[in-house]
């Protein structure tokens, strides 16, 4: 009970904190390192050591070990995973493949004139798109420089188009997102299985619901509005321009971005196992021959093997901005396991009466809340990630009936939270403030994750 007690005042403090906009790796790694040290004094018989690592000799060094095993491990794990697809997509944005697949994927769209289906297409696309470019913020700005004005040429209003954006990453979906892949890592099994398995007949079904709200609700704060949707003629947004995304590149540039998860679905047990690849030299295979394609355009080797540096660069941001989230998350989860506040949850919610699907539904909704209030689906799944194989195990499950839906949330949570970076982009493509993105994402969203949970339980619980 006293462990409980702790890690709920902990957990608190540091959520209180990250909601003030304190960095989020100080905090987590602070309060890690906080229920780590309260565990060998006040409970000395628990053991702090990180998974099979050997003590120094003296527990008041293993707590600063601890921190350099979990730095180990996620760095040559899921980290690196991490930041080789990270430096993919970079690089892609960099050399045009990214808004060359856009420009080529919504073409289709435009011989349709229905303004509220496009709208709702118009998401499944963005949805689809995501699988290829894990990035929320970047697939949005690729989705404002091409797909918003012609949206409001066929005269849906900027809020409605802003917010469907805003929708377009409400899960993050593919071997190539890195929620995704500390997901599959987490349940022990590959991204591709993960993904294929697991994920797919979840989305499918979530995407469609999402999809008809957005058709319902988009007419509906339409017309609330007075918004009438006639066909208009709109200028490019000056708000949403890029050079960057929306630069120009050869067609067959929207072929390379699918590479790397082409490589790693038909490379998998799913198609042909006798050979086997995995996501860093899928994502390094699939760079070298973006790289290859520049130097067949281009003919300028200096010039292009310079531009390569921005693969590097992202590798170094990357590790700076999310591996290093990693870690600190990781050490937080692993110091309330080691205090004992997880262990006391799980046993009450057990002896309560309640199964694994009430604990589940209990973990992603921690995940969802954190996500809503930091606008940040990456920490709110890294903080409570590390919880799900000990809860799984404790109830007699696998990993995945506990992970899936607490990944699946991160993103859903980032799309109901006024302070993501998503949103906020895309409320000032609409003209408007986050509250009203939010206010129009709220019921898709919220059919969407009914609809996730009610699928998990049926797929999985």
């Amino acid at each position: 009970m006293l462990g409980f007690l702790i890690g709920i005042v902990v957990t608190g403090i540091a959520a209180r904190l990250i909601i003030k906009n304190y960095q989020p790796q100080t905090v987590l790694l602070v309060a890690g390192l906080s229920l780590l040290t309260l565990t060998v004094v006040l409970f000395p018989d628990q053991s702090i050591l990180y998974q099979k690592a050997k003590s120094t000799g003296w527990t008041g060094f293993d707590i600063f070990a601890f921190v350099k095993e979990s730095l180990t491990t996620q760095i040559a794990g899921i980290g690196l995973i991490i930041m080789s697809s990270a430096a993919f997509a970079d690089y892609m944005d960099h050399i045009g493949a990214t808004g060359s697949m856009v420009r080529l994927c919504i073409k289709p769209l435009r011989l349709i004139k229905a303004p509220y289906a496009i709208l709702a297409l118009g998401y499944v696309l963005g949805q689809c798109l995501h699988v290829a470019i894990p990035s929320a913020a970047g697939l949005a700005m690729l989705l404002l420089v091409t797909f918003f004005p012609m949206l409001i040429s066929l005269g849906v209003s900027r809020p409605a188009a802003a917010a469907m954006i805003g929708l377009s990453s409400f899960m993050d979906l593919g071997p190539a997102v890195g929620t995704a892949n500390l997901a599959a890592k987490t349940s022990g099994m590959p991204a591709a299985i993960y993904f294929v398995h697991h994920q797919i007949p979840v989305a499918m079904w979530v995407v469609g619901v999402v999809a008809i709200l957005i058709f319902f609700t988009a007419r509906y704060f339409d017309r609330q509005t007075g918004h009438v949707a006639a066909h208009v003629y709109a200028e490019q947004p000056a708000t949403v321009a890029s050079t960057d995304v929306a630069s120009e590149a050869p067609q067959f540039y929207a072929l390379i971005p699918l590479l790397p998860i082409v490589l790693i679905l038909v490379f998998s047990p799913l198609l042909y196992g006798h050979v086997a690849m995995d996501v860093v030299t899928a994502m390094i295979l699939g760079s070298l021959v973006g790289m290859t394609c520049e130097l067949a355009v281009k003919r300028d080797v200096k010039a292009v093997f310079k531009s390569f540096q921005v693969f590097f660069n992202s590798v170094g941001a990357t590790f700076a901005s999310v591996v290093s989230l990693l870690v600190c998350a990781d050490v937080f989860a692993q110091g309330l396991q080691a205090v004992g506040a997880v262990g006391f949850m799980i046993d009450s919610v057990r002896d309560a009466g309640f199964g694994v699907n009430v604990m589940a539904a209990i973990m992603t909704l921690m995940v969802g809340v954190t996500a809503m209030i930091t606008g940040s689906g990456v920490a709110a799944f890294f903080a409570f990630s590390g919880l799900a194989p000990t809860i799984a195990t404790k109830f007699g499950v696998s990993a995945v009936t506990m992970v899936l839906p607490m990944q699946l949330m991160a993103g859903m949570g980032r799309a109901i939270s006024p302070v993501a970076g998503v949103i906020i982009a895309v409320s000032k493509a609409g003209q408007c403030s986050p509250f009203e993105i939010v206010k129009r994402t709220m019921i898709p969203s919220l059919g969407g994750i009914a609809t996730m949970l009610l699928l998990n339980y049926l797929l999985n619980g």
